[in-house]
């Protein structure tokens, strides 16, 4: 059987197909899967006497002949030798030779080469094989191959469920895809249509009643398919791609043209659920920053000044300024047909609308909107469940779980916290919330002097448990176990938990001033719930040959990088965030997270000037980050009550889970942490004084609310919601 190209399908870990890859979009069926409408349509208007012929068709010649003669110009190719062409390419250039350059030899030397060909297939096939490869193979416009895409494409039916009329629509098309498409030009396929059907019932497959009722009918198309088959440009499906590139060359395989069957580790419903919180939320945030800045212009400088040229500066990188300076040579005059309105479709959180814009302020609309990246995975055996690259992979095709990396903010500082119980601390060990000033030599080899302040620039001079300090997510301490664990120490300690992005080594660096990915996160925070071991996060699990075999699977690999009882610390200190007075987490337990003793662990992180919101959660089941910001740098909320990751990221976080403990079925339920394995023997249980904190801030987003304490009476400290009885 002559190998077709083939398009590659891919599915999630429940099967449910999500996208394709082709170069043809092609999707082979079998006979019995093909409607009768369809292969009667076909022998009657391509080739009535297909079952007589053996691949030529004299008598069908011979007519032909005559009807030329008469001036009635008909072709007389036979359906096998239609196929010959498909199959062969008999009319391209490099299927000739030296004969096919000499003008009227080439037509005939063709013809001969398709006689041929069509002789040796039906030498080697049934007719049945041969019409259904026939149809499998057929170009039907729009960038479908084969009768399968053709029907969903213009019918939204199985070739199987094909009526009469639909079939007839079909097959008219084969004598001219452009001309007769019935999206292009609905008036020239009808009357096309309409000759199928006269031919149908010319040839008995249709009574006179049916062809004059069949005939009056409209095309009835059903484009509904064009939005299920937009999700064929989606995130997850570019990152697929971009997972099986070593693969495919490799293996030597084309992913594009093999017909494989590609089963990612996804669970649909669980990316569903997250699709449409990150919609719902997103659609909120983005008020919120519109409303933050309503007529003033958002892009600022780390002083807060409007940067001067900014959206013309950004104007000059479009296509349309290059095209247009071509043109015209002249700046001034491609800057005033820029600015000049026009009707547009744009996407916004009400759906795509058709507005009057010009180019300079449709490219300030989307500079403007807000992004995301969410990953949520299983942390035992690293298949990612979640991946939500962004907002509308049609208009940002820049994906912000891999490909984008932003500062991390406080999501970093627990990995100081791991390097210091790695030097051998305890999370009951204490350090005083206090100024600190550290100097130290640049790569330049000047000294600098660094004197990190927390984010209400204030000091409680309090002496606090490591937990406690993780908890706050105060600057101060973390600059102080920086000072004396080392700066490359940390960068040591997360790279070799799971982020592989370079990392500056300088004193800042726990306070998270590296970029990194979502992706990258992720992986590094599994590491804590997995007992200490680094996984190798699994987004393919399986990939079949178009017969079915199994080509590969994928299994995740795992490596013993940290300590089990520092890695069991961290998830206790992690949950501290939410259960310690004044965690930044808190304000999830403003959501439906906390029955049957539930246990969530996480850390906030904003970047300086809210340029980045962060949340990092972890359950017994499922490690999920979330970032929230501007692709453009200097666009970003003004203070922290709009725009640090608790505001932001950790809303998304929370309502997903709220969403996901609801679906138990779906493998992430209700419940405590899983039990240390191994003995703990670093004290860790040392409740904190109860304090009064009126709202939790990320400590690396600075802003100037002061910090109340509530003074406190010997023996006053009690039970903390969220403690297990043998912590409180």
């Amino acid at each position: 059987m002559p190998t077709l190209n083939v398009s590659s399908e891919l599915y999630t870990a429940d099967s449910v197909l999500i996208g394709r890859y082709f170069q043809e979009d092609r999707d082979p069926v079998a006979y019995d899967s093909i409607s009768k409408n369809i292969l009667q349509a076909l022998i009657a208007t391509e080739d009535v006497r297909f079952y007589k012929h053996h691949g030529v068709d004299y008598i069908g010649l011979f007519s032909a002949a005559v009807s030329t003669i008469k001036g009635d110009r008909r072709g007389a190719s036979t359906i096998t030798q239609q196929l010959a062409k498909n199959l062969y390419r008999t009319r391209y250039n490099q299927s000739q030779g030296l004969l096919g350059k000499i003008p009227v030899v080439r037509l005939g030397v063709t013809k001969f080469k398709e006689w041929m060909t069509a002789y040796k297939l039906e030498s080697k096939y049934a007719k049945n094989e041969i019409v259904t490869m026939y149809l499998n193979t057929v170009s039907f416009s729009n960038n479908a191959y084969g009768i399968k895409s053709a029907a969903i494409r213009y019918f939204n039916k199985h070739p199987k469920d094909l009526s009469a009329t639909e079939a007839a629509v079909l097959v008219g098309m084969l004598k001219g895809t452009t001309l007769y498409n019935p999206i292009r030009n609905p008036k020239t396929s009808l009357a096309r249509r309409n000759v199928v059907l006269s031919q149908m019932q010319k040839e008995g497959y249709l009574s006179q009643g049916q062809y004059e009722n069949y005939s009056k009918q409209p095309l009835n198309l059903n484009l509904n398919n064009q939005e299920a088959r937009s999700n064929n440009d989606s995130y997850l499906r570019a990152a697929v791609e971009k997972w099986l590139e070593k693969w495919s060359e490799e293996q030597d395989v084309d992913i594009y043209t093999a017909g494989l069957k590609i089963y990612t580790t996804i669970d649909s419903r669980m990316q569903r659920l997250a699709e449409e919180v990150v919609a719902d939320q997103m659609k909120d945030l983005q008020r919120r920053l519109d409303n933050t800045w309503r007529n003033e212009l958002p892009w600022r400088d780390k002083s807060g000044n409007v940067l001067p040229n900014f959206l013309e500066d950004r104007a000059r990188k479009l296509p349309a300024y290059a095209a247009l300076m071509e043109k015209y040579k002249n700046e001034t005059t491609v800057f005033e047909l820029l600015n000049q309105p026009k009707k547009m479709k744009i996407f916004t959180w009400d759906g795509e609308e058709e507005v009057e814009m010009s180019t300079m302020d449709s490219l300030k609309h989307y500079i403007t909107m807000l992004n995301t990246g969410m990953m949520a995975m299983d942390p035992y055996d690293g298949k990612i469940k979640v991946w939500v690259g962004g907002i509308n992979h049609q208009y940002y095709k820049f994906d912000h779980v891999n490909q984008a990396k932003r500062q991390a903010g406080s999501t970093f500082k627990p990995f100081v916290y791991l390097t210091a119980l790695e030097s051998g601390m305890a999370p009951c060990d204490t350090y005083e919330d206090k100024p600190v000033r550290l100097d130290f030599v640049n790569k330049k080899g000047e000294k600098e002097v660094w004197e990190p302040k927390n984010a209400d620039w204030s000091f409680s001079h309090r002496n606090m448990s490591l937990r406690w300090a993780m908890a706050r997510s105060l600057n101060t301490i973390t600059a102080q176990i920086t000072r004396d664990v080392g700066w490359d120490k940390i960068v040591e300690t997360a790279h070799r938990c799971g982020i592989n992005s370079h990392l500056e080594s300088v004193p800042s660096v726990g306070l998270g001033s590296n970029d990194v990915s979502v992706f990258e996160m992720v992986n590094a925070y599994a590491t804590f719930m997995n007992e200490g071991k680094r996984l190798t996060p699994v987004l393919v699990s399986k990939i079949y040959n178009s017969d079915g075999k199994l080509l590969a699977s994928f299994e995740t690999q795992q490596k013993q990088v940290v300590d089990p009882q520092d890695a069991w610390l961290m998830t206790y200190m992690l949950r501290g965030t939410i259960e310690e007075p004044g965690g930044t987490s808190q304000a999830l337990w403003e959501w439906d997270l906390f029955q049957q003793n539930n246990q969530i662990g996480g850390k906030t992180g904003t970047s300086s000037d809210y340029v980045d919101g962060w949340y990092m959660g972890l359950t017994k089941d499922l490690v999920a980050g979330v970032w929230v910001g501007c692709d453009e740098q200097s666009v970003h909320f003004k203070n922290s009550q709009t725009g640090e990751g608790s505001k932001t990221a950790l809303p998304i976080y929370a309502r997903f889970m709220e969403e996901l403990y609801k679906h138990p079925e779906l493998g992430v339920t209700f419940g405590e942490y899983p039990k240390a394995k191994v003995e703990i023997t670093k004290k860790y249980n040392c409740p904190s004084p109860r304090i009064v904190i009126p709202a939790p801030v990320d400590s690396t987003a600075v802003f100037d609310e002061g910090l109340e304490l509530e003074p406190l009476t010997e023996g006053e400290v009690t039970e903390l919601p969220g403690l297990n009885e043998n912590e409180s």
